[in-house]
């Protein structure tokens, strides 16, 4: 099987890192990474350093570092590990690459990415996903997962998910914490409860995640943030369990005092931000179905006007 992610950054560089460390040169699997710019250069040169919180750090060399998904032919499995605002384009680069059977997962970000993947991609099968993980490029060449379980979450929306079990062992024998869902959907809302209000707040306030919930009047706008979600979500018939707020922030909670989330550290260095998939998405929903957005709605315009728009 033919394993290819494009986006190598936190996500990919993490994932894929795995990955590569189990079947890179085996005969089993070929694991493609599709990068860029200095990323890419570094990989090709001296491989991907991966430095992790808990498992040690390794270095791996794919069976092939591209940014041209072209050159990996035709492949059986595709994770989208790239920003919310380059998925279109991503996917329509990849089509070249994708056949009948191929399974195109997406581990973005947001609620809406497996039907934005659908207006593009016209065949093979296409999944939802989410991960639960803090991670970054701290250099060229080299990606540091700070926090998180490391948990990754899959599957169809509808569909039997029996065929997928497969996929599912070859990620768990990468050592990676993967699971085969049949309820996604709750997965990918109960991760955006988790990670939108956390995105929103943190890049609003200029603060790292312990600092929020330390401060009450902070904590108590996440919450309610998270509780907007949960209304719109019940609204859009997802059935989130009960304590899904006391939930995430009891999750939360577990991330060391200093972790930044990834539209902070967007933020932070100046560069184009998941605005749109973290806060403007809800805000749109919101008024779509009739559920009052107010707290999501101050966050989305301070932000529009930090991000200069």
């Amino acid at each position: 099987m033919k394993i290819a992610l494009i986006g190598m950054g936190g996500v990919g560089g993490y994932f894929g890192g795995k990955l590569a460390r189990a079947y890179s040169s085996s005969k089993e699997h070929d694991i493609v990474f599709i990068a860029r710019g200095n990323h890419l250069k570094k990989i090709k040169e001296d491989g991907l350093k991966v430095i992790t919180k808990d498992e040690g750090s390794w270095v791996v060399h794919p069976d092939m570092a591209t940014d041209n998904p072209q050159d990996a032919g035709q492949v059986d499995v595709i994770f989208f590990c790239i920003k919310g605002y380059d998925l279109e384009n991503a996917a329509r680069s990849m089509m070249p690459a994708i056949h009948d059977q191929t399974v195109s997962i997406s581990l973005l970000n947001g609620v809406d990415n497996i039907e934005r993947l659908a207006t593009v991609i016209d065949r093979g099968t296409i999944l939802n996903g989410c991960v639960y993980i803090s991670s970054h490029v701290v250099e060229p060449g080299t990606v540091r997962q700070v926090g998180g379980p490391c948990s990754l979450f899959f599957g169809p929306e509808q569909d039997p998910v029996d065929p997928f079990r497969g996929l599912e062992v070859i990620l768990k024998n990468a050592n990676i914490n993967a699971a085969l869902s049949d309820r996604i959907a709750v997965d990918v809302w109960s991760k955006y409860l988790f990670v939108g209000p956390l995105g929103g707040m943190t890049s609003m306030a200029d603060e790292p995640l312990g600092a929020i919930l330390e401060n009450e009047r902070h904590r108590a706008m996440l919450e309610g943030m998270m509780r907007e979600v949960e209304a719109t979500a019940r609204a859009y018939g997802i059935s989130l369990p009960g304590a899904i707020v006391q939930q995430s922030l009891e999750v939360a909670s577990k991330f060391p005092y200093e972790t930044k989330t990834s539209i902070q550290l967007d933020f932070e260095k100046g560069t184009r931000t998941e605005l749109e998939t973290f806060v403007g998405y809800l805000v749109r929903s919101g008024r779509k179905v009739g559920v009052a957005t107010p707290l999501h709605d101050r966050v989305y315009e301070t932000l529009k006007k930090k991000e200069g728009l």
